[in-house]
């Protein structure tokens, strides 16, 4: 099972980083972009064929690794089945 983590700041949590990148994109590129967030992506290959445990398991990774701060970020994670044969 493919499983993503994504970290984001909560909104009304200043991005740094993400408002550079949309000063550089306004002033260099296009005006058309709103909004950029920066944040964290973690992809885990998870040897299991059910996604809600897969999803439990990086969930408790996460949370109990303090891999984000719950009190600035919010997380995302999506779990996609592997079709190659492995999980």
């Amino acid at each position: 099972m493919k499983v993503e983590l994504i970290i984001i700041n909560k909104e009304g949590v200043r991005d740094p980083e993400g408002e550079t990148i949309q000063r550089y994109i306004i002033n260099k590129v296009t005006d058309k972009v709103k909004e950029v967030k920066a944040g964290k992506y973690l992809l885990f290959n998870i040897n299991l064929d059910n996604k809600d445990d897969a999803i439990e398991i990086v969930k408790k990774i996460a949370e109990e690794n303090r891999l984000y701060n719950p009190i600035v970020h919010k997380i995302e994670i999506r779990a996609e089945k592997i079709e190659n044969g492995s999980n």
